[in-house]
């Protein structure tokens, strides 16, 4: 069996510090991952069904041929696990579904308010001051 490792994102910041393109990278990056396991779990979720139904079956086919009872109940015992696992997938992947849907609206909300003054900004050719040189103190 493995062990989890745990992951530590490396910073994508260009020059230092935050731009409009470098969170837009992200937010769309944080959209396509949600998306992508959300549609995972719901893959390992039916397929847990599917072998949950596979395991009573076996169960069943055992019973008839009057298997040993402990060996009926191991089996059992296992589809109960897969459905147990089948809904732990399909509550993480609500999760995924709502964090894919939260992202896409952040991305938008930041798309809407901020858009406008990077074209502006770009294509105006004058120098800007650094971020926070406008800040009150």
């Amino acid at each position: 069996m493995t062990e989890l490792v745990p992951y530590t994102p490396k910073p994508i910041v260009k020059g230092g510090r935050l731009s409009f393109l470098t969170l837009a990278a992200r937010l769309t990056t944080l959209t396509a991952q949600a998306l992508a396991l959300k549609e995972g779990l719901y893959v390992l979720k039916h397929r847990m069904e599917k072998d949950a139904k596979d395991a009573d079956r076996i169960a069943e086919m055992c019973a008839e041929a009057e298997v040993e009872p402990r060996f009926t109940s191991l089996i059992t015992e296992a589809a109960t696990a897969l459905r147990k696992v089948a809904e732990a997938a399909a509550g993480l992947a609500a999760a995924a579904d709502q964090m894919e849907s939260n992202a896409r609206a952040f991305r938008n909300a930041h798309d809407s308010e901020y858009r406008g003054v990077y074209e502006a900004v770009r294509t105006s050719g004058v120098r800007q001051a650094k971020p926070g040189f406008y800040r009150k103190r």
